[in-house]
């Protein structure tokens, strides 16, 4: 049965995916550090994880580190897992190293990119490719995501192309708040969809793939000036 046909084998590739093809930039929280922590849920196999990015700004950048914990289950045995680890630093708003390890169950695969010249040369387990100097690696963070049109998948280090909507004033709910918010449509392989509140952090983000809607919601923020728990409060 291939990836077409098996949902599971599918929506590994869709978290690859998205966490892996959609967006990165420069830091949202400049003066201090910032932990956003989602909680990830998927519309046919419920809540499947957590996604945690913590950025630390640098004198001439940031440097962001992120974590990632997902486990599939059905009737208690588990169908699907994956971790991963992955640190990419910054000058300014250019990707200047990247290095990222994702197991899947099959033993880890190392990702490693540096920036040479005007091009991103990057390492990975199916060979060496060059990327334009402003390749972002798929990494929620920013608003900078704005600015780029080539995305790196931080599991694969595969490029992806893809073109970014306009942006739209709306509201997101998160738990019982209601947050003001400017959604976008991200058109790359697969289709995904990003909200970012006034700070421009990434409240919510999605996938939206023929196994369903794979869902990341920030359950936490800390160092943005706010909870997300304290929102509803404003």
């Amino acid at each position: 049965m291939d990836s077409r046909t098996n949902p599971l084998r599918r929506l590994a590739i869709v978290i690859a995916g998205l966490t892996g093809a959609m967006l990165a930039g420069s830091p949202a929280m400049a003066q201090g550090s910032a932990q956003f922590t989602y909680r990830v849920s998927h519309s046919v196999f419920g809540d499947i994880g957590t996604y945690t990015n913590t950025i630390e700004p640098t004198r001439d950048g940031a440097t962001v580190k992120t974590q990632a914990h997902f486990e599939v289950k059905m009737m208690g045995v588990r169908m699907y897992r994956e971790e991963a680890d992955r640190t990419e630093r910054w000058q300014g708003n250019r990707l200047v190293s990247f290095r990222g390890v994702t197991d899947k169950g099959n033993g880890p695969q190392e990702v490693k990119g540096e920036a040479r010249g005007n091009s991103f040369v990057i390492n990975s387990p199916e060979g060496t490719i060059t990327a334009p100097w402003s390749v972002h690696p798929a990494n929620p963070w920013s608003l900078s995501f704005l600015h780029s049109n080539t995305m790196m998948r931080p599991d694969t280090g595969k490029l992806e192309q893809v073109r970014i909507g306009s942006g739209q004033e709306t509201a997101v709910k998160i738990d019982k708040a209601n947050i003001p918010a400017v959604k976008y449509e991200v058109d790359g392989s697969t289709k995904y969809t990003v909200w970012l509140d006034s700070r421009g952090v990434p409240v919510k983000f999605l996938v939206d793939d023929d196994t369903g809607k794979v869902t990341f919601t920030l359950a936490k923020c800390v160092g943005c000036n706010a909870e997300i728990s304290q929102l509803e409060k404003r």
